[in-house]
């Protein structure tokens, strides 16, 4: 299909009101849940009816008014209520001070992969229209963050590059393929022309073409022929350029870049998929050598550079040695960090990172559930844990100075794929296309009660409990560039907490917090 047709024709059902989806409430938050188990429920959407999320950006909660988004494990999604502050606190106190400020939000989002495209694809046209109103309208959970592999990666249906012609290294022959043309560009175009919000995008590689790289083949253990500087890099280099100019002629404008996806997979024999090594060294001298000065001369010199793009068990060092070149300081904005050994590294890496390099911002560009050998099955349907677990590992890197999260695939089907090398895992959508539905997820919702409510440039403010929190319970606050403030508290364990929100100036916000609930709480501080 032509490019232009299918933009047409998602942009087309894109734009029908977003109200038509209203066809009818299930229950007091619109959910159609189906179980899948004890405490395990999905959100089903169809051609003719998906749940919103009521949005109270309109109408301000008033002076001593608050509103309060709440989910948890026995189904309710994302439910919202206003409640009125008191003047006495019922619990442990928090004192929310927005005059102690640490980093900023550049958004929440997810990838367009091949395998998100074609599960999107195989719906028809209005249950399209729902699932990408889902994640990106005003009654969804307003995304502002992609991640786009720069060609193929496991989530493809074959491994391809954009110039797979060896010799050409002035790469005369580089085009996009058909999977950028059906499968990503005219879902990002249908996106960014529908919805309200900016979409903050920016690209990651998993591999040079074969012919570049010292094991000829774009899996298994290589990395690109010479060295920086060299003849390889230098049309690396330019890749990188071609790419960000390709998308740019189609009304794509991309914000960053990753220097590689997990750099450290192509030194492993027989890695399964596309990989490319690189250690901190090669990637600093190829950024300072090669691809700092190609942006800069090709006018993307406002394109932001992330390094690392990995586990944050390399962190501190990673960014030492790539650091320890000014030259590549001056190229690199920032330290992207996937979330896959979190449970091994503690937070305390991120910190430590942010400390020595305060004017780097630190991005989570990746996770998703499922993608462990013990994670049976890949796709678990309804499970609250995997939903706990994300809201867990995003407060936890946000209290650590990390500036926004970016899930994995943002759809794939009932198998966790279509993967070439059938490493499924979980999404917070998925797809049923024999049914023409899809499955809105536990995470899903965990991710809108950030999303939706923490906007990008919003800056996180001080917490101050006035004693240790309880065991499994988790906070964190944000004043946004509208001065509205914002609080997520989350409760992994099977006890109610008693929390007293208190901004001195409307009082105490006084929350009942149940078990397994995660909460997001809204209010404009007078």
């Amino acid at each position: 299909m032509k490019l232009q047709v299918v933009f047409t024709t998602l942009l087309s059902v894109l734009t029908l009101s977003a109200h038509s989806i209203r066809q009818r409430h299930l229950g007091s938050n619109g959910c159609m849940l189906k179980a899948f188990g004890e405490n395990a429920f999905v959100c089903v959407c169809n051609s003719t009816y998906c749940d919103t999320v009521e949005n109270t950006e309109p109408q301000k909660a008033s002076n001593g008014e608050y509103s309060l988004y709440l989910s948890d494990n026995t189904g309710k999604r994302l439910l919202h209520s206003y409640g009125s502050t008191s003047k006495q606190a019922k619990g442990i106190e928090i004192l929310v001070n927005v005059n102690a400020t640490f980093q900023s939000i550049i958004g929440f989002g997810g990838a367009f992969t091949d395998a998100a495209g074609i599960n999107i694809q195989s719906l028809s046209a209005n249950t399209q229209r729902n699932l990408l109103a889902s994640y990106y309208s005003t009654e969804g959970i307003e995304y502002t963050l992609g991640r786009i592999p720069m060609a193929s990666c496991d989530f493809s249906t074959h491994p391809y590059s954009y110039d797979d012609n060896e010799g050409d290294f002035n790469l005369t022959k580089f085009s996009l393929t058909l999977e950028d043309k059906k499968y990503k560009i005219p879902i990002i175009q249908a996106v960014m022309g529908t919805y309200k919000r900016n979409l903050t995008l920016f690209g990651s590689p998993w591999s040079a073409p074969a012919w570049m790289k010292t094991n000829k083949n774009m899996t298994g253990k290589g990395s690109l022929i010479g060295q920086p500087g060299g003849q390889y890099f230098k049309t690396w280099a330019m890749y990188f350029v071609k790419f960000l100019k390709a998308y740019s002629e189609v009304g794509i404008p991309i914000w960053g870049v990753t220097g590689q996806n997990e750099p450290t997979d192509g030194f492993f024999t027989n890695f399964p998929f596309q990989a490319m090594g690189w250690t901190p060294e090669m990637q600093r001298d190829f950024i300072v050598k090669d691809l700092g000065p190609a942006l800069q001369q090709n006018s993307l010199g406002h394109v932001k550079i992330m390094i690392l793009d990995d586990a944050r068990v390399q962190l501190p060092y990673w960014a030492e040695q790539v650091f320890s070149s000014e030259e590549a300081r001056k190229y690199v904005s920032g330290i992207a960090v996937h979330w896959y050994e979190d449970f091994i590294t503690p937070s305390l890496a991120l910190a430590s990172t942010h400390k020595k390099f305060p004017d780097k911002f630190l991005l989570a560009t990746e996770a998703c559930a499922g993608s462990m050998p013990w994670d049976i099955p890949k796709v678990a349907l309804g499970s609250w844990k995997r939903g706990e677990d994300y809201a867990h590992d995003i407060i936890q890197d946000l209290n650590n100075f990390v500036s926004g999260w970016t899930d994995w695939n943002i759809a794939l089907d009932m198998e966790g794929g279509p993967n070439w090398v059938k490493n499924f895992v979980d999404s917070p959508v998925i797809v049923n296309a024999k049914t023409d539905e899809f499955y809105k997820q536990p995470m899903f919702y965990v991710l809108g009660h950030f999303s939706k409510f923490v906007l990008p440039d919003s800056v996180r403010i001080q917490l101050v409990p006035s004693q240790g929190l309880p065991k499994d319970v988790y906070v964190v606050a944000f004043q946004r560039p509208d001065k509205a403030i914002v609080c997520v508290l989350l409760n992994k364990s099977g006890n109610t907490a008693s929390l007293a929100l208190r901004d001195p100036s409307t009082g105490y916000i006084n929350i009942d917090l149940a078990a397994h609930t995660i909460q997001t709480v809204l209010w404009w501080s007078s």
